[in-house]
């Protein structure tokens, strides 16, 4: 029967070539070169140079990018590189012996020959074209197809049978192609589904991702002012006076502060943000009608009548920018309410063009006036109370704080890393009036989220660490939207400090600083998306044995957006915490899930227990209290360092891990209240060494000194 069914793929082989069923055009194409010369592929060549060149012009009209489509010799490469080439199996013995049956054994010297030749052939390269091979596909996919013909110990039956024939002068070089192009797509399964690969990433339209929110016509208030002008006040007002509302902040500080204001107000009001959900219902199963939210977790399907988003200017921001994208084109509110910058009210009006909305403009001015000094503090000696030191990292932080106690004065601290019970509790001490604390030193982190009673802002320095468009590190000058909002924060109106002060540390940095505050901030271009679950699922489909890393970079490459509006956000930490995991069986969905975890790379052991709780699910076994305090070193104990205080910093947030994991994955993160007291309990314990923060200083000099002497 073998026989019998070889001689007939020998008969097609040698004739019709019929058996290509994947190809029969190709295949047509191929045996007219044979009769008719090359004329024919120099015209199909005409034919891909046409339709390459009719691309490039509806890019080019359209002023939309079409990454997808090879518009450009550093894109094309770019592309290509991300596709990782599959194992081919090697083929059953019983099915390869039958080609030397009938045409005897090949020369490896000759069928070396026969590729190189075949390698060469510009009409080969440029047929491979119009399958997706570019010059890289295609040098990879020889590589692979000529390893598997000199590798093998014997060929598929029709692969055998063509070499035989061109080594013997029977047939063209060209023959080989089918099979060339069959073994492409093996390694490269894209080949077959690029189009829809495509079609999954078009994003230029988002507004039509959320049909509940187009059914509705909504009227879309925006709030615009400087920091201390009242606008979210007066947003938040109409929240709480509303039959339903949701309001949406960039914070968890600002949500907790909305939830507790609302409830305060006789306004019965929800809280959900990433780790934590509060009822305002006492038997906590009726929800509430209205919600304080981060914007993040912000409902678009729920139908409210008013909803607040907070910061909008954020849309701009290149890790979190979609969530407020999406909340913009998404919140299914009768009335939305921005609140932000003016400098973002024209990228939103031009993004409401897209949902047929109108925006109502409502502009406010500062409450209380923001002086620039004409002097440089230039010494620590010179602080005053009600000064807020604002540095840009945390070395900075400790050595100012450190420096002022010195100097007989009590110091609050708030940075980024902090719990946010440790940062009320800091916050509430420098705003009491009765208490011996006049002084803070704080990063940017006071640039929202925290009212404080602030005279005077002094700049340590002008330049901060920021994230690139390549998602790199570098340090950079700060735009005029972060000094006028860190500015902003002294002199806060209903306060004893209502005039306010701003000045730097360093004299050379005085006229730099004032600068940028007689500067409007840069007006908004683009807002940030990102891929959803469901689009890097369908990836995942049509790509079964790509890692999800690999899916995401695929997908932003290849995706198509309106680049007069949109931007993709950075994946990089999502990619990272992908690689992390890749090793850990886990499904697509938790995968994706695990990996939107707002944790930092910069924390490793955070970063090891993340991969601990992968590992864990992925063996369906409960992460409980338990094993939980197994490896965080519960009971904690007061830091005696600074290295101490920064490992309490860390476990507090592998606590905020588990409770963000909690809500997803209920039944195997199970403890979720136990864990919610033991931050609590930690919450404190790290506000003693805060408090402490100049002793600990004092205590790790000693140690690292003693540890030199040591050596």
């Amino acid at each position: 029967m073998f026989v019998e069914e070889a001689h007939f793929k020998l008969w097609s082989a040698r004739g019709s070539r019929t058996w290509f069923k994947k190809g029969p055009d190709l295949a047509s194409l191929v045996s007219h070169r044979f009769l008719y010369g090359s004329s024919q592929l120099h015209s199909d060549k005409r034919k891909v140079k046409s339709k390459n060149e009719s691309r490039t012009t509806e890019s080019k009209a359209t002023g939309r990018s079409r990454p997808g489509e090879f518009t450009g010799r550093e894109e094309k490469t770019q592309v290509s590189h991300l596709f990782v080439p599959l194992t081919v199996k090697p083929i059953p013995e019983e099915h390869a012996a039958i080609g030397v049956e009938l045409t005897g054994k090949l020369n490896k010297q000759d069928v070396l020959k026969t590729l190189n030749k075949f390698f060469r052939r510009s009409e080969i390269k440029l047929l491979s074209l119009e399958y997706g091979l570019d010059n890289y596909l295609f040098h990879q996919a020889f590589i692979s197809f000529r390893k598997l013909c000199l590798e093998s110990e014997s060929l598929p039956v029709e692969i055998h049978v063509v070499f035989s024939d061109v080594i013997q002068g029977a047939a063209h070089v060209d023959s080989l192609f089918p099979y060339f192009i069959q073994h492409a797509k093996q390694i490269f399964p894209h080949l077959e589904c690029m189009d829809d690969l495509k079609k999954i990433s078009d994003l230029r339209s988002p507004a039509n991702w959320y049909p509940e929110a187009r059914a509705i016509k909504r009227k879309i208030i925006f709030h615009a002012g400087p920091t201390n002008s009242g606008k979210t006040y007066h947003a938040l007002e109409r929240f709480m006076t509303s039959k339903s509302g949701v309001y949406c902040g960039p914070l968890k500080l600002l949500a907790v502060e909305v939830y507790q204001k609302a409830n305060e107000k006789g306004t019965s009001c929800d809280l959900v943000t990433g780790e934590e959900r509060s009822f305002a219902s006492p038997d906590k199963l009726v929800p509430s009608n209205h919600v304080a939210c981060t914007v993040e977790m912000t409902s678009v399907t729920t139908p409210y009548e008013c909803a607040v988003i907070d910061e909008i200017q954020m849309l701009k921001d290149t890790q979190r920018g979609w969530a407020w994208t999406r909340a913009l084109l998404g919140v299914v509110a009768e009335e939305v309410h921005l609140c932000g910058e003016p400098a973002a009210i024209e990228l939103v009006r031009n993004i409401l063009v897209t949902t047929g909305e109108e925006t109502e403009i409502r502009t406010y001015k500062r409450l209380t006036n923001l002086d620039v000094e004409k002097r440089a503090l230039e010494s620590l000696n010179n602080v005053q109370a009600g000064d807020c030191v604002v540095c840009f990292s945390k070395n900075d932080i400790y050595s100012v704080s450190r420096q002022i106690e010195k100097k007989g004065h009590q110091v609050a601290v708030i940075y980024g890393g902090l719990p946010p019970g440790t940062k009320l509790a800091q916050a509430k001490k420098f705003n009491d009036p009765e208490h011996p604390c006049k002084i803070l030193v704080a990063t940017d982190a006071i640039g929202m989220g925290l009212n404080l009673s602030i005279r005077r802002i002094i700049f340590y320095s002008l330049t901060k660490p920021s994230i690139n468009e390549k998602g790199e590190t570098e340090i950079t000058l700060i735009s005029t939207s972060q000094a006028l909002q860190i500015a902003g924060r002294a002199g806060r109106f209903g306060t004893h400090f209502a005039e306010g002060y701003v000045t730097t540390y360093r004299k050379d940095d005085l006229l730099t600083l004032t600068h940028l505050l007689q500067n409007a901030p840069d007006q908004l271009i683009k807002a940030g998306l990102h891929p959803t679950a469901d689009q890097i699922e369908m990836y995942a489909y049509h790509l079964p044995n790509a890692t999800l890393s690999n899916l995401m970079d695929i997908f932003v490459t290849l995706c198509t957006v309106d680049d007069s509006l949109y931007f993709m956000c950075l994946v990089g930490d999502f990619k990272y915490l992908a690689d992390m995991i890749q090793h850990i069986p886990l499904p697509l969905r938790a995968r994706y899930v695990f990996c939107c975890a707002p944790i930092s790379r910069k924390m490793p052991f955070v970063c090891a227990m993340f991969n601990k709780f992968a590992r864990q699910y992925s063996k369906n076994e409960p992460i409980t209290f338990e094993w939980l305090c197994q490896h965080i070193g519960w009971p904690f104990e007061a830091p005696e360092t600074i290295t101490q205080l920064v490992e309490l910093e860390a476990v507090f947030d592998v606590l905020d891990l588990y409770l963000w994991l909690s809500y997803r994955f209920q039944d195997l993160f199970p403890d979720q209240q136990l864990v919610r007291d033991t931050q609590k309990e930690l919450d404190g314990i790290i506000q003693i060494g805060v408090f402490n923060i100049t002793r600990l200083l004092n205590k790790s000099e000693k140690a690292s000194r003693f540890e030199k002497d040591d050596s």
